[in-house]
């Protein structure tokens, strides 16, 4: 029981290691990898390597993965470019098993201690602390590595003759073995969400002999296929294009399955060879046992993608027959279109998700003061209730987008986050608010038009209304464009020169008002209801520009 749940406890280990590794590596260089997947994607080749590069970075291809689906989701890279990307997230990933067969290769447990030592240092000082957390993930990893290695030992299932027994009754040179085990390896990563665990546990069994090699290499095979469900759950409330994207990686992924069990022997005998290992001898060593896996688990994601890079437009069109879009999905329910609880894998990339769903939130409000402009000039009662009944709608999309992205928000700052992103979600929380604001601000609009009944605006009265709408217009293009760019292209002065602009316009239309109403150009109630227009229009115009000045910081 003990050495049961040493086992356990060590792979709890190494996924919590991992973890905290790959977090910390993702706090280091989230706004760098988040350029670095749009701008190096230019083709194929480079998106492969993009991908490659990324995963290294941060060990772990389930980010990187989920990451480049996220993107998709916001347009911000094609199907296309998606499909590298994943190729090149399955190459970038076999680092991991290296780290692993070196943990059983030697006694890493001695040099974790003093990166213990310099990441509580690091982490305590917090000038450095991202570096810590690093060290502090990488030293657990390798600790489990070793905790794993001498479990191994002790468990000698080697001489274990019930496990000897039961994988004994396998015949390791039948493709029914093989294909068994593949299951097993499916399974067991799906259950467990980490295909690292399962690399070491296949590793620990091997190398103490309980299963061959060819055994252990068709478990890695199924672990292949097990990790690519992370993406596909992601990507399950998400937008037509990324569930195509994670469909892909299974795709990719599945076909070097198909190619590798139809050389199967072959293929391993020839990995084998690479690290001078015979698999049809009756003992090896840990060392080359380990090798031989880490070989294996490159060799197939290599060749996978030598394979398949030049077939990246037949797999986009495959994922799309199998995936078509949604029929009647209609803009106007509400729905985020960028953001949902399964995106939330990478916190610090969530962020761009949320962003890229205020500025449809935005949007969404220019459009609806685009319906109170034209409820202005309705006079049709029947078309007047059902464009008051849009609005009204609308009203309620605000407060809905506004809830959801603040709890999406919410859930992403619950992880451990930069002190960059953490200040992005407090400008963010800002954002919609006063763009919920917007929203309510339109809806008002609408019930003073409503309010106005039988009474007609004097041609001079429509002609101001229609200049404040229209810097209104002006502002909101403005506002929208802030949001959805990057903050160093735009200036905080031309948005405040507009809302001048706005406010002398009301100044003016009010002057105006008062000599109409001396001069009896129209009667009591057309000035109240025309004042009210004006105001809320002003106020309107000061949303607007609390929602720049919260995508500036200021």
């Amino acid at each position: 029981m003990l050495i049961a749940l040493k086992l356990l406890g060590s792979i709890a280990l190494l996924v919590y290691g991992m973890k905290v590794m790959s977090e910390a590596l993702q706090k280091m260089a989230g706004p760098q990898l988040r350029h670095l997947l749009g701008a190096m994607t230019a083709n194929r080749f480079s998106g492969v390597a993009t991908g490659a590069l990324v995963t290294v970075a941060v060990q772990s291809s389930a980010a990187t993965t989920v990451m480049t689906v996220s993107f998709v989701n916001a347009a911000l890279l094609t199907l296309a470019q998606a499909i590298s990307v994943i190729m090149g997230a399955n190459i970038g990933t076999t680092l991991s098993a290296w780290i692993m067969s070196a943990g059983f290769s030697f006694n890493v447990t001695n040099i974790v201690w003093p990166a213990f030592l310099i990441g509580i240092i690091l982490i305590q000082a917090g000038k450095h602390r991202y570096i810590g957390d690093f060290l502090f993930g990488i030293s657990f990893l390798l600790f489990a590595l070793g905790m794993l290695k001498q479990t191994g030992v002790e468990m000698d299932l080697a001489n274990n003759q019930a496990v000897v027994n039961f994988f004994a009754s396998f015949d390791s040179g039948s493709y029914l073995t093989i294909l068994l085990f593949l299951l097993i390896g499916t399974v067991l990563t799906i259950i467990a969400q980490s295909s690292a665990a399962l690399m070491a546990i296949t590793m620990v069994l091997c190398t103490t002999g309980a299963i061959t090699i060819y055994q252990g290499i068709a478990l890695v095979m199924g672990e292949n296929i097990g990790t690519t469900l992370t993406a596909n759950i992601a990507a399950l409330s998400a937008n037509t294009q990324a569930r195509r994207a994670a469909l892909a990686h299974l795709v990719f992924n599945v076909f070097g399955v198909i190619w590798v069990l139809l050389i199967f022997f072959p293929f391993v005998r020839f990995v084998c060879g690479i690290v001078g290992m015979d698999p049809t001898a009756e003992s090896q060593t840990p060392t080359q046992l380990s090798f031989a896996l880490a070989m294996f688990h490159t060799a197939f994601n290599v060749t996978n993608t030598l394979i398949l890079i030049w077939f990246i437009p037949q797999i986009e069109k495959l994922v799309c027959a199998i995936i078509r879009p949604k029929d009647g999905e209609e803009e106007e329910s509400g729905r985020l279109q960028y953001i949902s609880g399964g995106l939330m894998k990478t916190p610090e990339i969530s962020v761009l998700q949320a962003q890229k769903e205020i500025v449809v939130f935005g949007e969404r409000m220019q459009r609806m003061l685009g319906m109170v402009k034209d409820l202005l000039r309705t006079r049709d009662e029947e078309t007047f209730k059902t464009l008051f009944d849009r609005i009204a709608k609308y009203e309620d999309i605000s407060d809905n987008m506004e809830n959801e992205i603040g709890k999406y928000l919410g859930q992403v700052s619950d992880a451990h986050l930069s002190d960059d992103t953490k200040e992005k979600i407090r400008e963010m929380l800002r954002q919609i608010g006063e763009l919920e604001s917007i929203g309510d601000s339109c809806y008002n609009l609408a019930r003073i038009i409503r309010r106005r009944g039988e009474i007609n605006f004097t041609e001079g009265q429509m002609h101001g209304a229609d200049d404040l709408f229209a810097l209104l217009d002006k502002a909101m293009d403005r506002m929208i464009a802030v949001l959805g760019g990057r903050k160093e292209q735009f200036s905080l002065q031309a948005s405040e020169q507009i809302e001048q602009e706005i406010n002398d316009c009301r100044n003016r239309l009010r002057m105006q008002n008062a000599a109409d109403l001396d001069n009896k150009v129209y009667g009591y109630q057309a000035s109240t209801v025309y004042v009210d227009l004006i105001n809320e229009c002003e106020k309107l115009g000061d949303y607007v520009i609390n929602v720049v000045e919260a995508r500036f910081g200021v």
